[in-house]
């Protein structure tokens, strides 16, 4: 089993922003594959069902970004998980253009506040990311306004094929095929 985590922030407010393209990933793993997200357990609004044939929890922590961490490590005791092999976290980074992804197994934070909160809680950096680009921020912008602020039409347009993508390789990567999926969707696709 699987535990594949959107990253975001609760609330309308802050719908379709930069930081809550985790969350937008994981409604739509939740579309494609039929499973209802409705289901409150563990700080998180969760969802049971199969990908590509393994059984998988989808999970959008509700404890705001910066305390993503204390959702996930409650749900990956609670299902008994090694984070290192059943972990999927979604989030989105400032470091590529909207539109392009970048899967890792491990790494540091990269600044990233939720991706902090998990590290700290679970203990470790080695867990499967899918980064999502939502691009640079401005030089004169502050970074909060930033990731928090919505896309332009052209973003947004970048973005959607982006989601479907992360759908795609998350869909490899459940089927425990992560060089495949780190030589297909780590390609850059906008320049």
């Amino acid at each position: 089993m699987y535990l594949i985590a959107g990253l975001g922030n609760p609330t309308k407010q802050y719908e379709h922003t930069r930081h809550n393209i985790g969350f937008e990933v994981i409604d739509a793993l939740a579309e494609k594959y039929n499973i209802t997200m409705k289901e409150k357990k563990h700080k998180a609004l969760i969802g049971k069902g199969v990908i590509e044939g393994q059984k998988v929890i989808l999970a959008k922590p509700q404890t705001y970004m910066n305390l993503s961490g204390e959702s996930i490590v409650k749900l990956v005791h609670y299902y008994k998980l090694n984070p290192e092999e059943k972990l999927i976290v979604i989030y989105d980074d400032i470091s590529f253009v909207p539109g392009n992804l970048r899967i890792r197994q491990s790494g540091s934070a990269g600044g990233h506040n939720g991706v902090k909160s998990i590290i700290k809680c679970l203990d470790t950096q080695k867990f499967i990311r899918i980064k999502v680009g939502v691009g640079e921020k401005p030089k004169d912008w502050d970074l909060a306004d930033f990731v928090l602020g919505h896309f332009n039409k052209q973003e947004r347009e970048d973005l959607e094929g982006a989601i479907e993508r992360a759908v795609e390789a998350t869909g490899c990567l459940v089927n425990g095929n992560v060089a495949k999926a780190m030589n297909e969707y780590n390609k850059k696709v906008i320049k």
